[in-house]
């Protein structure tokens, strides 16, 4: 049935172009050049699993195993190691937030099984160290603690909650050279939009610094410069550029289905047109329906399951809301 919903919505949701939409502030369509997230990666062995690790022939696992044992003063050998059946060879992810982050912060860290462990319920991660995923570069924080299966019919993956302790600052750069950009967020970015934002930027600053601030270079960027008296402490500056309203175009109205988990997302500008369609003994209506007028026709879909075999649209009507009967 949600396959059907899907297909009902999506033969109701006529897009429309509608009128100008209220203004927004420039902070709710853009963001900070610098502002992104960035990847931590690492190789782990996860311990303590009862009996659905890797085994002893998965030499993979087992000499990083022989390693860890021998930096802990008890040296051993992988054929000594052939009857291990609780440990994992695993790999490691955590994700730095779009403001960076200081030494100390805890990040979640996501676990997942690389050799033939057939479960993870259970195990806990060992000390490992999370690296960036560029070739040569140091260790940035240590992962270690009790792994949590977030999806149980998967039980290959998991997540150590705040397992991931950062040993070094990793803070966003957003100022370079006086000058900051902001980048304006899909389906915001056009230049009208820009030449928008740029427009709003310099007029608000019109008398202040006697100069142009705020220069489009693209669709998606505007770079804006910190008046020199404010460069020092430029958080005023940038919070006040933020909070600047700009307006919103009309656009086209959108409709995304997603028919894997049978959402539907749709803009505010999206209209209804006045319909009547049955399936199943479940019949929708939409708008004013009276009796069929020379204006409305009749449009048939395939006959296949899940389907409608046909529906009934009356042109050139007002937008109206949904029931159902």
């Amino acid at each position: 049935m949600r396959r059907v919903f899907a297909i009902i919505l999506a033969v109701l949701l006529v897009p429309a172009y509608s009128q100008p939409a209220l203004a927004v502030k420039i902070g709710d369509i853009t963001r900070l050049g610098g502002q992104r997230t960035n990847v931590l990666t690492g190789l782990g062995l996860v311990t303590g699993l009862k009996g659905t690790g890797d085994g002893g022939g998965a030499l993979e696992t087992i000499r990083p195993l022989a390693q860890l044992l021998s930096k802990l003063s008890d040296p051993v050998t992988a054929a000594e190691l052939t009857n291990a059946q609780n440990v994992a060879l695993v790999i490691l992810t955590a994700t730095i937030p779009a403001n960076g982050v200081r030494d100390g912060d805890k990040l979640d860290v996501y676990v997942t099984s690389l050799g033939a462990s057939g479960s993870l319920r259970g195990g806990r991660l060992f000390v490992s160290p999370m690296r960036a995923p560029v070739p040569g570069s140091g260790f940035f924080a240590l992962a270690s603690g009790p792994i949590v299966l977030e999806d149980p019919s998967v039980p290959t993956s998991g997540v150590v909650k705040g397992g991931c302790v950062m040993e070094a600052d990793l803070p966003a750069k957003y100022i370079e050279n006086g000058q900051f950009t902001l980048i304006l967020e899909e389906p915001a970015a056009s230049w009208t939009t820009a030449s928008d934002i740029a427009k709003m930027i310099n007029d608000a600053s019109d008398g202040e610094v006697g100069e142009t601030l705020a220069v489009v270079v693209d669709p998606k960027n505007v770079i804006v410069t910190i008046p020199k008296g404010q460069r020092e402490r430029p958080d005023s500056f940038i919070s006040n550029v933020l909070r600047l309203p700009v307006p919103m175009r009309p656009s086209e109205a959108r409709v995304t289905i997603n028919d894997r988990t049978g959402t539907i997302i749709m803009t505010g500008d999206v209209e209804i047109s006045p319909t009547v369609l049955s399936h199943r003994g479940l019949t929708i209506t939409s708008g004013l329906l009276t009796r069929r007028s020379a204006n409305s026709r009749i449009v048939s879909t395939p006959s296949r399951p899940g389907m409608l075999r046909s529906q009934q649209i009356r042109s050139n009507s007002p937008a109206s809301s949904l029931a159902m009967a």
